[in-house]
């Protein structure tokens, strides 16, 4: 995460906003800033990656829950993510980003994250994500749902376990000098 200015005023914004539920969509807003672009004059792809960030982070922070994994000396890694492109985001728009955790499987968390601008859809993301111990080692799933307090009855959504499977067999796959594996 490469964004501390914008960090530092979420979360002193975020201080004056109502506490979620961790599995309450949480919705932040953003401008567009020259510092965002690419010489194609549109937000840079990678920034939507790093925004990304800030979103989950606020939406764990804002349900309480950030607390209780430092306090447990674990942290979030991503592990996998997709993200579609819609349509381009430009210099000065204010745009929101909402982050929703909508399931987990036995290894990862999951969250939907979304960029829009008056309900229309800027760019869509699934972000897999797992808790590590600073200590080492992965933080097992249901420590973590205990930890929240448990989880509603999510069942995640077919496409997204079937992508989740589709990311484990690729990153599986030995790459060599050659090329891909056949």
């Amino acid at each position: 995460m490469n964004l501390y200015f914008r960090l530092l005023l979420l979360r002193l914004r975020s201080l004056r906003w109502p506490r979620v539920g961790l599995w309450d969509p949480v919705t932040v807003t953003f401008r567009v800033n020259a510092g965002d672009l690419d010489v194609f004059r549109h937000m840079n792809n990678a920034r939507y990656l790093s925004l990304l960030d800030l979103g989950r982070l606020d939406a764990l922070q804002r349900s309480g829950f950030w607390t209780i994994v430092k306090q447990r000396g674990w942290y979030p890694v991503v592990s996998a993510q997709s993200i579609t492109y819609k349509k381009s985001l430009t210099l000065g728009q204010r745009f929101e980003l909402t982050t929703r955790f909508i399931g987990f499987d036995d290894r990862a968390t999951y969250a939907e994250q979304i960029f829009h601008i008056d309900g229309k859809v800027h760019a869509h993301a699934v972000v897999q994500t797992r808790f590590l111990r600073r200590s080492g080692g992965i933080v097992p799933q249901p420590e973590l749902l205990e930890a929240a307090g448990g989880a509603p009855a999510l069942v995640l959504p077919d496409e997204v376990g079937a992508w989740a499977q589709a990311a484990r067999t690729l990153s599986s796959r030995a790459i060599g000098s050659s090329g891909p594996a056949a």
